[in-house]
């Protein structure tokens, strides 16, 4: 069956519902998890009314912490069920084609996420990335509500 699962995270309470249920799956096939997360990249944004003071080395310190937080989720809670674990993240402002690759590369037969379950324009507009791995993955993907 299933040797290694993936379980890419955006910190949201689905992702916590995804990760608990991946790493269910994956005590009861003693396989191991890899935990991801898809930071996205810096941009600079400002208007006349508006100006950003970060610094790309501001965003990133953040963004490190943001991972860190997100990443010891998943790693908890395979601890706590005694799954091997690890994880990766990397920033990319394409979480579904940064999840298919890793996944790909780390030899994933699985992959866990959620789904945010967006209807109409706000998916038109803003897209699911759950849907496109459903796409492009290569194996098969598991998606939670």
């Amino acid at each position: 069956m299933f040797k290694r699962i993936m379980i890419p995270t955006d910190g949201s309470a689905l992702s916590e519902k995804a990760i608990a249920l991946g790493v269910e799956l994956a005590a009861s096939l003693k396989a191991s998890v890899c935990g991801f997360y898809a930071a996205p990249t810096f941009h600079m944004v400002s208007s006349v009314i508006d100006v950003i003071e970060a610094t790309p080395a501001d965003y990133v310190k953040e963004a490190i912490q943001r991972v860190e937080r997100y990443l010891e989720a998943i790693n908890a809670a395979c601890r706590q069920a005694g799954v091997a674990c690890e994880c990766a993240h990397e920033f990319n402002d394409h979480p579904y084609q940064a999840i298919v690759r890793v996944a790909a590369e780390q030899r994933c037969d699985l992959v866990v996420m959620a789904s945010h379950g967006r209807h109409g324009v706000s998916r038109l507009l803003l897209g699911s990335e759950t849907a496109k791995v459903l796409l492009e993955s290569s194996v098969p993907v598991l998606v939670c509500h």
